[in-house]
């Protein structure tokens, strides 16, 4: 369908010499035939006027069904396509891709190269990725358009130049909509084109969904609002306009810095303040582009938490405050957004402690074409800006205990800090639950009428009991700033499976002082992968839900630990949408903010760092 419309667009000279010459001709024999490898073939047939007829009658016939059965069409190919990757030991939904250089940046280094010239020397050797919008192929040559977050750049590809069958790779299985990493050298066309000449290409994330006609946009406007994302990809003025809203946050908070200056020389303005603005000065410096998603959702997604549920009375329809940020900032790198961070509120109906409130602060980023290693090297940047700023060196006190924020800081994985505390090794354990608890508990030395003891019990799964475990016995200990990596899959439900060992994670915590401070990801890309998690998770929660809603009313227990499970968990089927039009390769990290700042300002309590923290009814 998408070679069709290709074809027909840029076609039209072709397609009015042969309407005039079938009208001013009297053979009523005559028949024009075009193929396209679409999901079904097109067939324009000219016979005498009527057949013109049906043709127009066909193509004003676009109904929504028979685009939805296009789509799926469409999809059904792409998904055999994923396969046959797979079967050739690539991975359709990659890790990482190392950029040299952005679209905008090769078109201004290069301007100058006059038309026909190609350079060969090794400075010119450059890495780019992007979505491809647009492609042509002509036998032995090829050309794509790739657009990433800065413009759009020409890509050259040439059989004899690419290695074994990346040609043939390239033609068959590379897509309009899917995201590439390409290396090459800089030559411009004789038409003048400036382009990367490849030697090399990898597809970094393979998308399912067909885009929207590249020549007419996404014109449904209850679509292009309700899928953001695609409207952004369809109509790149749109994703201009959140850029410039983007860069008038910037700018309002960069007034905001001014007026707290200057409010400094007469009094000292709140250490809360300077480590927000120490937060925001950190991640922009490096490129992140500051983005509002919203607080009312219809679906509560990003974690695993108790909702707080409104109703909205013009729509009719139960809404929920957000509990966090996370699936509308992918959507953002769907989108073609790059770089994207929010710092808001986040809302849980959970329990209050000197560590919890219902309604917190956290910065969210997300950063495409990189991997949990740099998000760690980002937190230990966010943070010792912060103490910087702050303290003005990076040994602090936190309520009589001395704390080291020099880096870098201790990597270990989960596996081998358990291991190192408990003497238990998971590794040896397979997947027989029966076996890691016995282990678990005996190990712990965890008596019977222990909480703890119901914890390991209630565990579905060898990851989910090698998380208890951690959290019982080595949380605590994690009083200097450490990485906590490769978490259990079971437990990390939007996290990338690990590239090299099976059943975790690319996934990491930082601790500090026995308290999670961050958390984050390399993004899990693969929409069947993402769906399947998703569901299982959804399906084990309403298990636990049917389980609260069977207990008898009278039963005692049931006031706290059976509440937090009453509550429903729906699927967030746009996201998974999102996810298959193409999310490029991403490394995400949530950091809370009130907990940085207890940190910074030895404060025993979260309710000493917000103002109005939420309190008991006062009888």
């Amino acid at each position: 369908m998408e070679a069709w419309k290709v074809w027909s667009a840029s076609s039209q000279p072709l397609k009015q010499l042969i309407h005039l010459a079938s009208s001013t001709t009297r053979r009523t024999s005559s028949r024009f035939i075009v193929s396209c490898c679409s999901p079904s073939t097109t067939t324009a047939t000219t016979a005498g006027g009527g057949s013109r007829i049906a043709g127009r009658n066909r193509r004003s016939a676009s109904s929504s069904s028979s685009s939805t059965s296009d789509r799926d069409a469409i999809r059904a190919i792409r998904l055999k396509k994923v396969e046959e990757l797979r079967n050739k030991g690539l991975e359709p939904y990659a890790y990482k891709w190392d950029r040299t250089h952005t679209a905008n940046q090769l078109q201004d280094i290069y301007r100058h190269i006059g038309n026909g010239e190609e350079l060969n020397s090794e400075s010119d050797y450059v890495s780019i990725a992007g979505r491809i919008v647009a492609r042509r192929a002509f036998g032995k040559l090829a050309f794509f358009t790739l657009r990433d977050d800065s413009g759009t750049i020409q890509l050259y590809c040439e059989k004899e130049r690419l290695l074994n069958e990346q040609f043939e790779q390239l033609k068959t299985l590379v897509d309009i909509g899917d995201i590439l990493g390409v290396s090459g050298s800089i030559k411009r066309t004789e038409k003048g084109e400036l382009s990367v000449y490849v030697n090399s290409f990898a597809i970094l994330t393979k998308s399912l969904l067909p885009l929207p006609d590249k020549y007419h946009g996404l014109t449904d406007v209850d679509k292009r609002y309700r899928q953001r994302y695609v409207d952004m990809i369809a109509n790149p003025e749109v994703a201009d306009i959140f850029r410039k809203r983007a860069k008038e946050i910037y700018i309002s908070v960069l007034h905001v810095r001014t007026l707290l200056a200057f409010a400094h020389k007469t009094w000292r303005h709140s250490m809360r303040e300077m480590i927000v603005s120490a937060i925001r000065r950190t991640v922009e410096s490096s490129g992140f582009v500051e983005v509002e998603t919203p607080v009312l959702q219809g679906a509560a997604g990003g974690a695993e938490a108790r909702p707080f549920v409104t109703y909205h009375n013009s729509l009719g329809r139960d809404l929920y405050l957000r509990i966090a940020t996370e699936l509308h900032l992918k959507r953002m790198l769907v989108g073609g957004f790059e770089k994207v961070y929010e710092m808001g509120r986040i809302f849980r109906n959970e329990g209050i402690s000197t560590r919890h409130n219902p309604e917190f602060t956290t910065i969210e980023m997300y950063e495409a074409y990189s991997d949990y290693e740099s998000m760690m090297n980002m937190a230990e940047e966010i943070v010792t800006q912060c103490a910087l700023a702050v303290c003005g060196k990076l040994t602090i006190d936190y309520q009589g205990t001395e704390i080291c924020l020099e880096r870098p800081w201790r990597r270990e994985t989960m596996l081998n800090l358990v291991k190192e505390a408990t003497g238990i090794d998971f590794n040896e354990l397979g997947n027989d639950i029966k076996v890691a608890k016995e282990v678990a508990l005996k190990a712990l030395g965890i008596g019977h009428d222990s909480k703890d003891k119901s914890s390991i019990e209630a565990c579905t799964s060898v990851g989910h009991v090698l998380n208890e475990v951690f959290e019982i016995v080595v949380e605590p200990q994690l009083i200097q700033p450490t990485f906590v990596l490769d978490y259990p899959i079971e437990i990390s439900p939007l996290a990338k499976p690990h590239r090299r060992h099976a059943g975790l994670t690319e996934r990491f915590e930082l601790f500090i002082c026995g308290r999670e401070l961050a958390n984050a990801f390399s993004e899990l890309t693969d929409p069947m992968d993402q769906r399947g998690r998703l569901e299982e998770q959804v399906r084990q929660h309403n298990e636990k839900r049917a389980a609260v809603v069977s207990e008898p009313d009278h039963a005692e227990e049931k006031t706290t630990e059976s509440e937090d499970e009453s509550y429903e968990v729906t699927l967030d089927d746009d996201f998974l949408t999102a996810l298959e039009y193409g999310m490029p390769p991403a490394a995400g990290m949530g950091l809370g903010v009130d907990r940085l700042v207890m940190l910074l300002t030895n404060s025993a309590s979260i309710r000493d760092v917000i103002a109005f923290p939420v309190l008991k009814v006062q009888q």
